[in-house]
């Protein structure tokens, strides 16, 4: 009898280099945010893809990168804890751009961390539908060159080109387990609070200039069902603000005449109903707090 497997995985790589876009096409649905802007993940989301022989929940991390500020210290340190705990590492390095010292960081860390405990970690040449056979070829050698992988697979998240075969590779690496660790249907155990904050981040980071990313945090202070509502029509209060460390970043937020503002209320009102299933009013409030990012009681306030 062929036995059950299942365990944690943990898809790591430089910002931006796929890691959310794969993690939303394992689990077949938007589970973690994803963004043209690098350092877009701050919480760590668990995707579940739940077959007949394995269960594979995957632990989607910031990216490792050499820090500026305490909270690049912190979500670095979130980082190597979580690849610590984790029983297989997929190490994403997209295939567009050149192995850089970005992703010789990672793989020399990666090095020290399998001194302290060894696991398998599996190469994945990410957003192969951006490059052709000859270059895709180049990539996997550079690849197969910077250390020494369990495997090496190339995907497209965005084509879904060989998607299946990641999700294969990475549960092959899964220890023995009576059965799932979760409920057969569960597809995250992020609180709907978190998944709510994120989605508002997301929308926040559309289209906006890159000294943003790193400046905004999202805190929910309340969700609350409206009352007297009629039978069978609920409607969710949702306040939610959205801290920033200038007030030049709180304009930029807000835009001519509130017009951003409005339009990062509807982006995101949108997701929050999809996840939840019912009709949200989104009170979204932007505030200030200076250089949040260096002081460690505003990080803890704001649940870093």
């Amino acid at each position: 009898m062929s036995t059950y497997a299942a365990g944690f995985a943990c898809l790591i790589g430089r910002p931006n280099a796929g890691k959310s876009t794969l993690t939303n096409a394992l689990v077949g649905q938007k589970v973690a945010i994803t963004s043209s802007k690098p350092q877009t993940t701050r919480h760590t989301i668990r995707g579940i893809v739940t077959t007949d022989s394995s269960q594979l929940i995957l632990v989607d991390t910031p990216g490792l990168h050499k820090p500026r500020t305490l909270l690049g210290e912190r979500l670095n340190d979130l980082v190597r804890q979580t690849l610590l705990e984790v029983d297989v590492i997929g190490f994403c390095l997209p295939a567009d751009q050149r192995v850089g010292p970005g992703d010789e960081f990672i793989a020399a860390e990666l090095k020290e961390l399998s001194q302290v405990r060894r696991r398998p970690v599996v190469a994945i040449a990410t957003k192969t539908d951006r490059v052709d056979r000859e270059r895709l070829a180049e990539h996997l050698i550079a690849i197969d060159r910077l250390g020494d992988w369990a495997d090496i697979v190339p995907c497209s998240a965005v084509s879904g080109e060989q998607v299946d075969v990641v999700a294969g590779v990475l549960a092959s690496h899964l220890p023995a387990s009576p059965g799932p660790l979760y409920p057969d249907g569960v597809l995250t155990d992020e609180p709907e609070a978190v998944m709510i904050a994120e989605l508002v981040r997301e929308a926040a980071l559309e289209g906006v200039r890159d000294e943003l990313p790193h400046s905004l945090a999202v805190v929910v202070e309340e969700m609350l069902p409206r009352e007297g509502r009629p039978e069978g029509k609920p409607l969710l209060d949702v306040r939610v603000n959205v801290f920033v460390e200038r007030s030049s970043q709180k304009a930029i937020v807000i835009g001519k005449g509130g017009s951003r503002l409005r339009e990062v209320g509807s982006n995101a009102r949108r997701g929050i109903e999809a996840l939840l299933g019912q009709k949200v009013f989104l009170d979204l409030h932007v505030k200030v707090a200076k250089d949040w990012q260096r002081d460690p009681k505003q990080l803890q306030r704001l649940g870093f």
